[in-house]
């Protein structure tokens, strides 16, 4: 009997897991691909070997998911039939594969009649991972400053200007809800890389789908499609203290998913007193209820705190750079942020025509600043939202797009002032009750003139306004409530497309943008309300050349903006900085990208050798400007270096060895209107070597060391606009080193 039993058995087994042979080769020369994963679903995840194959059970029809970092992932169902054939086709650069959401609209990037850069996830990767600082300053045109760890400060085509601190006149997206708060600021500093995925940077004005903002626009997007099943960890360690580690697991659930992350992020800082100490957590959760709705919502929670050494005189930076500003330390200049935001998106598919993408939101905000002139505290709450209707159809034999929508933002404040008295609350000098209120509809007609040439037009209405009510008042004024309603601004856009071929296009733009002053900047810190401070308006001329040939990439932009009721910056005699309208700006530029790959064949030891330029020339000024009696037009507009240059060069290997490195140059740039202080020209040099692999189909790992200034060079990453007792300075760390590993496994 048993010797019936046993055979019995075996059939019934082998016939349950039928062993399928997998062989993945490269479509174009047909060569075997060792190390590609395959998951698959339900099952155990497998790689390729030496020669390309992989034993999979099968019992059934399965989905599998081929993917290798040289190659475009594929998705096959695959039948246990003993052998299979899989084909997969090499990654490429080709701008004309390459498809961005710019101004609300899905098209190849050569169709996009605007001046867009990119920052992939493996970009942001190629640095230090403890910001976005190295990633965004490789893209022309787009300059991020850290004038302490986890203090930035963005300029798009010179727009920081106004902006002595914190991020302005740009407005920033995180998972299709608007980042920038209703005021006008923007807590960039929130966010952990490990909450960015990919990043679209628009630049110029883009208020026809945007609303306020004339630098541009920062979509980002952190991972919401769940893959795979799967638990991380990362380590990374550097000079002056550095610690940062984070957690994170990823779960499918039927055809969506949840996600979780903890990231803890903790520096003493290159300089006294500029200590840093941030924890994120992060939650999302991806459903799809039905072939037709796409359902999203994520949980953001930051604790940030600080610290802000402040700038420097010349006498003081030869003296000793590492040192904070007199009184920094004893004042406990610094910041402490708690702040949690909730969102939820949804997307229905109407019909083959018609769609719709609804976002909402909710934040609150703890925010304490005690700094060396005051100490300030605020309590914030807001919400808002962000819907968009897209219909494709035709007018007669043209294809069209009709896109329409709006946005609304509103926010209350509880905003104190008080004196500092060795880093605590002293008596309250000033207290309002804010209210802010944003709001814009935009509409925007897309028309394939012929099937080469796409004409888009434009526009949106804008609606804002502060409520400052004073409820207390230690100086001679009366408590009162003050309302600062800015006229509805229309703003509208008119661009052209034109493909030339299947691999290059031009395409050229007239665009209006406004950006009314943040409530920083109308309700400032030594207590006076500047209610006349006007919105500034600007109208961007520009032209553009994409193309792909060869190995080569390019995207060549120029451009002319004209602004009007310019806001800068001065102090007055206690170094309190105060903005004013100061006449009108002439801004004219070229932003070239250029990438191209020297050697390029996953086959190969080496797989890849790529090199990318990006050159910025922004040649800016004061066309009609002055200043405390001063006349300051044809000067260079501060704070703007005139030529910047990137140069990176990567090197990726088949045994998961990979080299970046990275060059920069920024020219002298002036720090005061007069142009009587500069900062010099500088070099920064970095570079990261590591190893990454996967191991048995389930496990990922990577180990990485890097170096930033490798040539040890005296620069500042942020500098002091404009500044009180010549304080412009706020000096950079010399060459430093850093390291790391990650760890992740699927089950």
């Amino acid at each position: 009997m048993q010797k019936l039993i046993f055979p019995i058995l075996f059939i019934v087994f082998s016939s349950s897991y039928a062993q399928t042979s997998v062989k993945v080769i490269d479509v174009q020369n047909e060569l075997p691909i060792p190390g590609v994963l395959i998951k698959v679903e339900g099952g155990k995840n497998q790689s390729t070997d030496k020669n390309g194959v992989a034993q999979i059970n099968l019992t059934k029809p399965n989905e599998l998911v081929f993917s290798h970092i040289g190659y475009q992932i594929l998705t096959q169902v695959v039948n246990p039939d003993g052998e299979v054939l899989i084909a997969l086709n090499p990654l490429t650069n080709d701008l004309s594969t390459v498809t961005v959401t710019a101004f609300e609209t899905d098209r190849p990037l050569l169709m996009q009649a605007s001046a867009v850069s990119r920052v992939l996830e493996n970009e942001l990767y190629r640095f230090n991972e403890t910001s976005i600082v190295n990633a965004f300053n490789t893209k022309a045109g787009v300059r991020v400053e850290e004038r302490a760890p986890a203090s930035y400060r963005i300029s798009i085509r010179g727009s920081s200007l106004r902006s002595p601190f914190g991020v302005r006149n740009i407005k920033v997206y995180w998972n299709g809800i608007p980042f920038t708060s209703p005021d006008g600021t923007t807590p960039l500093n929130l966010l952990d890389l490990s909450n960015i995925q990919n990043t679209e940077i628009i630049k110029g004005p883009a208020s026809s789908i945007y609303g306020a903002g004339n630098g541009g626009v920062i979509n980002l997007e952190s991972r919401m499609g769940i893959e795979e099943n799967r638990i991380s960890t990362d380590l990374n360690i550097g000079d002056f203290g550095l610690l940062r580690y984070r957690f994170g697991i990823e779960q499918q659930i039927g055809n969506g998913g949840i996600s979780a992350s903890y990231v803890h992020q903790k520096s003493d800082g290159y300089r006294e007193h500029s200590g840093v100490d941030r924890k994120v957590f992060q939650m999302a959760a991806h459903m799809k209820p039905s072939e037709k709705q796409e359902l999203s919502t994520q949980i953001l929670y930051t604790d940030l705190y600080y610290e802000i050494p402040g700038a420097l005189n010349s006498d003081q930076v030869v003296e000793n750079p590492r040192q904070a500003r007199p009184g920094s330390v004893d004042q406990n200049s610094s910041i402490s942020q708690k702040s949690l935001y909730g969102l939820l998106s949804h997307t229905y598919q109407f019909n083959e025509y018609l769609d719709n993408q609804t976002s909402v939101f909710v934040n609150t905000t703890d925010f304490e600043n005690p700094f060396i002139l005051d100490y300030k505290k605020e309590t914030a709450f807001s919400y808002g939202g962000r819907t968009k209707f897209t219909r494709n159809d035709k007018l007669g034999k043209f294809p069209i797009r009709i896109i329409a929508g709006g946005e609304y933002q509103f926010g209350k404040t509880l905003a104190q002032n008080f004196g500092n008295r060795n880093g605590q609350a002293d008596t309250v000098r000033f207290s309002d009750d804010l209210i802010t209120t944003q709001a814009f509809l935009f509409q925007q007609f897309e028309m394939e003139l012929t099937p080469a040439l796409l004409l888009t037009l434009a526009a949106s209405e804008n609606f804002s306004k502060y409520d400052i009510n004073r409820t207390i008042d230690a100086s001679a004024n009366e408590p009162a409530d003050n309302v600062r309603r800015f006229d509805p601004i229309i703003v509208p856009r008119f661009a052209l497309a034109y493909k030339i071929n299947n691999t290059s296009a031009v395409h050229g733009s007239i665009s209006s943008g406004f950006s009314p002053p943040s409530i920083d900047e109308v309700r400032t810190n030594e207590g006076s309300l500047n209610l006349g401070l006007e919105a500034e308006r600007g109208v961007n001329y520009e032209l553009g050349y994409r193309s792909s040939f060869g190995i080569f990439n390019i995207d060549v932009t120029g451009f002319y903006f004209k602004l009007d009721q310019t806001i800068t910056t001065f102090a007055n005699e206690q170094g309190v900085v105060l903005f004013r309208n100061a006449g009108s700006t002439n801004q004219r530029g070229v932003e070239a990208q250029v990438d191209y790959s020297l050697w390029k064949n996953p086959q190969s030891i080496i797989q890849e050798l790529k090199i990318n330029h990006a050159f910025t020339g922004h040649y800016f000024e004061f066309a009609d400007f002055n200043s405390g009696g001063n006349d300051f037009s044809g000067n260079q507009l501060t704070g703007v270096s005139p030529n910047t240059l990137v140069n990176q060069f990567d090197l990726r290997t088949k045994f998961g060895v990979y080299l970046n490195f990275t060059h920069q140059y920024v020219d002298k740039l002036p720090l005061n209107d007069a142009n009587t202080v500069y900062q010099d020209a500088y070099n920064l040099v970095g570079s990261r070597i590591g190893w990454r692999s996967v191991f048995m189909g389930n496990w990922d790992l990577e180990a990485y060391l890097g170096v930033d200034n490798l040539l040890d060079e005296s620069y500042s990453l942020g500098n002091d606009l404009n500044a009180f007792a010549n304080r412009f300075f706020q000096p950079a760390p010399g060459r430093n080193y850093y390291g790391g590993v990650k760890v992740g496994y699927r089950f």
